[in-house]
């Protein structure tokens, strides 16, 4: 009997050994699962910042501009249209050859002058647009260098390469030390990355653009897609009788929310651009796709959210002689309102990063201008990004960047109102 005893007992501790054994070994892949998750998070992060991090900063160039009636206005009968289209760049070589006054020849004074951006030329047309007076007088102005100087000042052109193999030229090199020498190049804050709109040239290019395409778009978005999802959430969850019709829609609306973004394009493209003449590239379109493409993700969240709501609550109103709707609306949607509102910014941050059916309806066009309303043509951060990572120069890289950066503060900034809405919600009941 006693030996039958410790044998049981010699098997069971055996049996809780490898029980325990089990269970750390378990614990040990789930610990590793989220070091190697956070791993690649940080890889990401790290990435991103060390590549990105230099966009908010430029090159500037200090020049001293001479707005010379000669070179601009050499009949002295000039209207402002003829000033508008001057050669201001004219004032750039000038200003240039006399920091250097030993460059001589076309080539040489091409090479100089391509040490500074040409949006200097445009900076000195706006000003003398503003103020008339300044013709005839001399001003210092702190302009754009070029990107290749930029790419210079920030380490990523070496320069210990033949000069056959780099973007900047032996002379140019001496000329960029001199006027480094001197305090007129150095790095500056880059606020025209956050204020302007996309642009040829990368040291011209900013996000302002595409941020304001993005705001209008997931504006319209959320306008039309957060009032009629939830309708449909409470009609289908309390109203709705069950029968095959209401279990056809719920079907269909689950695998709507499987169906690929691309194909929502194809359906923006085909109904709301070639049947109802919509324009092209505008956030109105781009909000009518992503409302299509985000109330299937907002319907099942909020019907979800619906059903958690105890059924105490409804019949209790019910039983104070409460309507339906009124049970709805004054008891069971506040208590529901912050499991939709998670949905919603579910939903929403799908809409924010799509890409594929914004190219389908436009999306993808050059757009320099700031749009100044839900028609006019616009981009938005995602096309941006995708735009800028397939240009050829190596300053977009950084830019490239520098976006998804700004994309994913955006995120952030909207995740961080929706959890502030749904804790308000949750204070009052």
């Amino acid at each position: 009997m006693n030996r039958s005893v410790a044998e049981t007992r010699e098997r069971v501790e055996k049996s809780l050994k490898r029980r325990r054994w089990a269970e750390l070994r378990f614990k040990t892949y789930g610990l590793c699962a989220v070091l190697l998750g956070l791993s690649f998070v940080v890889l990401l992060f790290g990435s991103l910042i060390a590549q990105g991090w230099s966009a908010f900063r430029q090159a500037y160039v200090v020049i001293e501009v001479h707005y010379d009636p000669a070179v601009l206005n050499p009949e002295g009968t000039a209207t402002a249209d003829d000033l508008a289209v001057a050669d201001y760049a004219a004032l750039v070589r000038t200003s240039l050859k006399t920091r250097f006054p030993d460059v001589e020849g076309r080539a040489a004074t091409k090479q100089l002058a391509a040490l500074v951006s040409n949006s200097a030329a445009q900076t000195m047309q706006k000003r003398l647009a503003e103020d008339p007076k300044r013709m005839g007088q001399r001003e210092t102005l702190r302009v754009l260098a070029s990107d290749k100087v930029d790419q210079l000042l920030k380490g990523r052109i070496d320069r210990t390469v033949p000069e056959a193999d780099r973007a900047v030229s032996d002379q140019q090199l001496a000329w960029i030390d001199a006027l480094v020498k001197d305090g007129s190049l150095s790095l500056a804050f880059n606020k025209g990355f956050f204020t302007q709109g996309d642009s040829r040239e990368p040291e011209q290019a900013g996000v302002w653009g595409a941020v304001v395409g993005t705001l209008y778009t997931l504006a319209m978005t959320l306008a039309l897609s957060f009032p009629i999802a939830v309708a449909a959430a409470i009609y289908l969850e309390e109203f709705a009788r069950r029968n095959r019709w209401t279990d056809l829609i719920e079907v269909n609306i689950n695998n709507l929310a499987a169906v690929p973004s691309i194909v929502f394009g194809l359906l923006g493209l085909a109904v709301f651009l070639n049947i109802f003449g919509m324009p092209r590239s505008a956030p109105l379109v781009g909000g009518l796709v992503l409302t299509l493409l985000t109330l299937p993700t907002i319907i099942i969240a909020s019907r979800a959210a619906l059903k958690a709501v105890p059924p105490s609550i409804r019949e209790a109103a019910l039983g104070m002689g409460a309507s339906k709707v009124q049970m709805v609306t004054h008891h069971v949607l506040p208590l529901a309102m912050p499991g939709i509102l998670t949905g919603t910014i579910i939903g929403m941050a799908r809409a924010l990063g799509e890409t594929a059916p914004l190219l389908m309806i436009g999306m993808v066009a050059f757009i320099v201008d700031v749009p100044k309303g839900l028609t006019d043509p616009a981009t938005v951060l995602p096309v941006q990004i995708f735009l800028w990572a397939d240009s050829p120069e190596r300053a977009f890289i950084e830019r490239t960047s520098a976006a998804i950066l700004v994309l994913l503060l955006f995120l952030v900034v909207m995740n961080a109102t929706a959890v502030i809405l749904r804790n308000r919600f949750e204070r009052r009941w």
